[in-house]
């Protein structure tokens, strides 16, 4: 009688277990333009890193991720934006096509996420401004879809010293 009053309650329990689990909230697989997004982020040749360097750099006071070390790149349409030492320039205005890589990290070695801004105003995931925003996990992972526009980024990216989103220069000058 007790083995049969346990397995009554065991089957109910685990199938909860299982309900509970599958209806957490899990990252999105990368589709439409978070895909798109992904597949150009992986991309590492042809662009040029800030301040001409790929070392990593420690996250700034001032910035909302949550990765302890990062480094940005910028691809050929995005680097006329920079100045001779790899910097953004003060007026700058990045034309359509380009494309900025911020690659967070875990530690020094283990890359996290990428967070991408992509001049693209015909896009229909693009901002007011033509930007397409992208969070995603180094495997894929959506952190946050680019449907969303960057809510939950422009409040610091619109903060003074940004330049046209970019805040690199405010926070490593």
């Amino acid at each position: 009688m007790v083995k049969t009053l346990r397995n009554t309650l065991l089957i109910p329990a685990i199938l909860l277990g299982l309900w509970v689990l599958s209806s957490c909230k899990k990252d999105e697989e990368p589709k439409g333009t978070d895909l798109e997004l992904y597949e150009m982020a992986k991309v590492t040749e042809g662009f040029t890193w800030y301040m001409l360097s790929d070392e990593l750099l420690d996250k700034s006071a001032g910035s909302g991720h949550n990765f302890p070390f990062l480094r940005t790149r910028y691809n050929t349409e995005a680097a006329t934006q920079l100045d001779p030492d790899g910097k953004i320039k003060a007026d700058a205005a990045f034309p359509e096509g380009s494309l900025v890589v911020k690659e967070l990290f875990n530690d020094g070695s283990t890359l996290g996420r990428y967070a991408i801004l992509y001049k693209n105003a015909g896009n229909a995931d693009a901002d007011a401004n033509g930007w397409v925003w992208g969070y995603i996990d180094a495997n894929g992972s959506v952190a946050e879809p680019a449907s969303k526009k960057g809510t939950s980024c422009i409040g610091c990216h619109t903060q003074d010293g940004s330049i046209d989103y970019m805040l690199m220069n405010k926070f490593f000058p």
